[in-house]
């Protein structure tokens, strides 16, 4: 039978947060140091990412860098490794939303959105598979959206690249977790974030939103702690290439 007291303890652990800057992205790498993991922050701001070390409990490293450009990310895994060793544990939390309409849609918002959204969570992962592969373990947790299976207006480009997140944590289950690396993904619903501001910002649309739940309320930072550590811990040893919808049952609507 499982320890379950150490279930979900990542001591020991190296975890690395995309995103770790702001919104569940910065949740996200919090709550994975306060279980014990040593955790490396990876955003585009220093200063949001000191604020964020300055406030986090345990062991943190943050590094700077623009995801967007892919020739920097054999680098970049380097720069991960570099304070506590190679990740066990990756989040890919970074992400866009141009919120072009259909008829607006830029090959420049469409290039930004699919490479931060979609190509960066795969080539990242695949740059730090192989210390995973030694250690005979990894988990790998990739965002994904309500706009994974739902069409938004002004989400085209953000739901297509969020369609492929779910296609992708499948085909990543399916090519390394028969090496001990499990891959999952979270589909947040309407969480309060930079990346959700022109939503709340309007609070008819919020309370509309809440009311398409099941729970009858909008998301708060900290219902996300519980799906991501059971995500990247021992708690999930026989689940990967799964979605797991955080979004209070919006989708089961």
């Amino acid at each position: 039978m499982a320890d379950t007291d150490q279930m979900f303890n990542l001591t020991g652990k190296v975890a690395c947060v995309t995103g770790a800057s702001s919104g569940l992205g910065r949740r996200a790498a919090t709550v994975l140091a306060r279980a014990g993991a040593s955790v490396v922050g990876v955003a585009r701001r220093q200063d949001a990412l000191n604020a964020w070390q300055a406030e986090s409990d345990g062991r943190t490293a943050s590094v700077v860098q623009d995801l967007t450009d892919r020739s920097t990310l054999p680098g970049l895994a380097k720069k991960i490794a570099a304070p506590f060793g190679a990740p066990d544990i990756l989040v890919h939390a970074a992400g866009i939303n141009t919120r072009e309409t259909a008829d607006e849609v830029t090959p420049e918002g469409w290039d930004i959105t699919i490479d931060l959204n979609l190509a960066v969570p795969f080539f990242l992962s695949q740059h730090c598979v192989h210390a995973m592969k030694s250690k005979g373990w990894g988990r790998i947790v990739n965002f994904a959206s309500l706009q994974t299976t739902r069409a938004f207006p002004g989400g085209l480009s953000y739901g297509a690249s969020k369609g492929g997140i779910a296609q992708l944590t499948r085909a990543m289950a399916e090519a390394w977790s028969g090496d001990g690396i499990n891959a999952n993904a979270i589909g947040p619903g309407f969480f309060r974030t930079e990346l959700t501001a022109q939503v709340f910002a309007d609070p008819e649309r919020a309370a509309r939103n809440a009311s398409q739940t099941c729970i009858g309320r909008n998301g708060e930072p900290e219902d996300i702690d519980g799906p991501l550590l059971f995500l990247c811990s021992d708690a999930s040893a026989y689940v990967t290439g799964q979605v797991l919808m955080v979004d209070g049952g919006f989708t089961a609507k």
